[in-house]
């Protein structure tokens, strides 16, 4: 059910980091990306895959993680994402695609959760600097969004907004994930 696949689809932030994803796995998600609606049918986002040891260092380097756990520096080494997906987009085909990144981001997702992994959308990069390390040409991509993905190694609980209306995930003394949600009735004006 489609419900389940979305409940499903978390933030995932700590990987089983020895379980590898095959770049088979990772073109399937971009060929699922390839089928989403683009602005104007520009087509315009294409993709750096990295699923190598030495690339998953080089991404891992330049992405923040977590706003909300200040105190915490990310996953550790064993517990971070065995391949990334860099979203660019071809500035050549368009620099005014609105909301695109979100659309291909959230379908790979699905897609990953559908195949028995996990991953956290991440804009917080250092974009120049993973340009540099990747050999990407900042004058023909710019670097949109970068997909962590793996087979998550921690729980993500949804749970209600507390009654202070504080929206700020957080983990408890076993390291589960919380993850507040506004009730539906909230949603709706």
């Amino acid at each position: 059910m489609f419900k389940d696949l979305v409940t499903k689809c978390r933030t995932y932030r700590r990987f089983y980091e020895e379980i590898k994803i095959p770049t088979a796995d990772l073109k399937e998600l971009v060929n699922l990306a390839r089928l989403t609606p683009s602005t104007s049918n520009s087509q315009a986002l294409k993709f750096r895959l990295c699923n190598t040891p030495e690339e998953t260092d080089k991404v891992y380097e330049t992405l923040g993680w977590a706003g909300a756990l200040p105190e915490w520096d990310g996953p550790e080494k064993g517990e971070r994402p065995s391949a990334y997906i860099v979203i660019l987009c071809d500035l050549s085909l368009g620099k005014n695609k609105l909301y695109d990144d979100g659309i291909v981001a959230q379908t790979m997702m699905l897609g990953a959760v559908e195949n028995g992994y996990g991953g956290c959308i991440l804009g917080n990069v250092q974009r120049s600097r993973l340009a540099e390390a990747l050999g990407i040409d900042p004058t023909l991509y710019s670097i949109d969004l970068v997909l962590a993905l793996g087979k998550p190694k921690e729980e993500v609980v949804i749970v209600s907004v507390k009654e202070d209306g504080d929206i700020r995930y957080y983990r408890d003394e076993n390291q589960v994930h919380y993850v507040p949600k506004r009730g539906v009735d909230e949603l709706i004006v």
